[in-house]
């Protein structure tokens, strides 16, 4: 619901002035000054200057404010499956979500098409076929891509952006970039972007980023959390669980051979703890989280202080001195350990590169 403030303070308007461009002039002056309470000045014949009417105008103001204030962003919303076109573009966009949704069916290590994968699908980072708020969606990327990143220090494609989830957090092989299937991988991530305008990113893309903790990310607090929360689904090695006889992971593996590499951006724990906060365990979303930050980073920590599969990173970031803070990998082009960049404390950190 959007107010305008200006025209409510207006509607009990001053005594006329004696043209349109003074009367608004006037407006625009006593509507940011309090004098009218004060001096007894008029609105629409009623003395502004009266104990009551000063209380009641105040009052009016403040709730409207307050309920401004309450307001939540408008998040983004996938478009509506009716919308998809007919045809054969409408075809190949129906299939990019069904290959995100069971990529293993298609391209895991017993796929239909090929043999690509860890088994994982894609939707298991970006949830709900990539359209859940902050839980990693799409809504973002057509808007933006191409775009200069500085992992690879280059101008990237949404060709290149879907390849480095095979490889990274799938695990495996990236499709061919003229193949069927990232051709509607592709396609589909276009058409989630539909109506999110060039250059923007809406409310809600991708992941939340958390205020760094004070402390580092504890990663035998985060034990704990986990055995207590997440375990019954992702399983007491994190090795996930799989419906019988099925090719999917019905929830994935967390860590060990089958889960995301070291070269995911998953891996890095300021993205990692707020797709947590957001949307872990089952159910929790960003309006109704279920772990604290603290426990959200705990968890994260101790998630992926684990053992998983290792990619070479020796490529990426060629500008050292623009890794993220959270990057876990040297060299850096600052004195702090590989410990603390992997778990924190990050606002250290922080202030050092700022003070450069």
């Amino acid at each position: 619901m959007k107010i305008n403030l200006f025209k409510l303070f207006t509607r009990f308007h001053l005594t006329p002035s004696p043209s349109p461009k003074t009367r608004r002039g006037e407006q625009i002056r006593l509507f940011f000054s309090p004098s009218p309470y004060f001096k007894g000045r008029s609105w629409g014949g009623v003395k502004c200057g009266s104990l009551f009417t000063r209380f009641a105008v105040l009052t009016c103001l403040t709730f409207v404010s307050s309920l401004l204030a309450l307001t939540p962003p408008t998040y983004w919303r996938p478009p509506a499956d009716s919308r998809i076109p007919a045809g054969e573009l409408g075809k190949q966009i129906r299939y990019g979500r069904e290959l995100i949704a069971h990529t293993a069916k298609y391209l895991g290590p017993t796929g239909s098409v090929k043999h690509l994968s860890n088994g994982m699908n894609c939707q298991n980072c970006h949830l709900d076929a990539g359209t859940k708020v902050l839980g990693n969606n799409y809504s973002g990327v057509f808007s933006t891509y191409p775009k200069f990143r500085d992992r690879s220090g280059a101008v990237e494609t949404i060709v290149k952006r879907v390849s480095d989830c095979f490889e990274r957090s799938l695990a495996g092989k990236a499709p061919d970039s003229t193949s069927r299937e990232m051709k509607a991988i592709v396609a589909y991530i276009q058409w989630l972007g539909t109506d999110v305008p060039k250059g923007e990113r809406p409310e809600g893309v991708g992941l939340a980023k958390l205020a760094y903790l004070d402390r580092a990310a504890d990663s035998t607090k985060g034990r704990l959390i986990y055995m207590a929360k997440c375990q019954v689904c992702h399983g007491l090695k994190g090795e996930g669980m799989k419906a019988a006889g099925a090719k999917e992971y019905v929830y994935p593996p967390m860590w060990g051979p089958n889960s995301y590499n070291d070269g995911a951006g998953l891996f890095r724990l300021s993205g990692f703890a707020g797709y947590v906060k957001n949307n872990m365990p089952f159910g929790a979303t960003y309006a109704s989280p279920q772990l604290s930050d603290e426990e959200a980073w705990d968890v994260a920590a101790f998630i992926n202080s684990m053992p998983r599969p290792h990619k070479d990173q020796s490529s990426d970031w060629p500008k050292i001195a623009s890794k993220p803070v959270d990057f876990p990998f040297g060299p850096y082009a600052d004195s702090f350990s590989e410990r603390q960049h992997k778990f924190g404390p990050y606002q250290p950190i922080a202030d050092a590169r700022k003070a450069k």
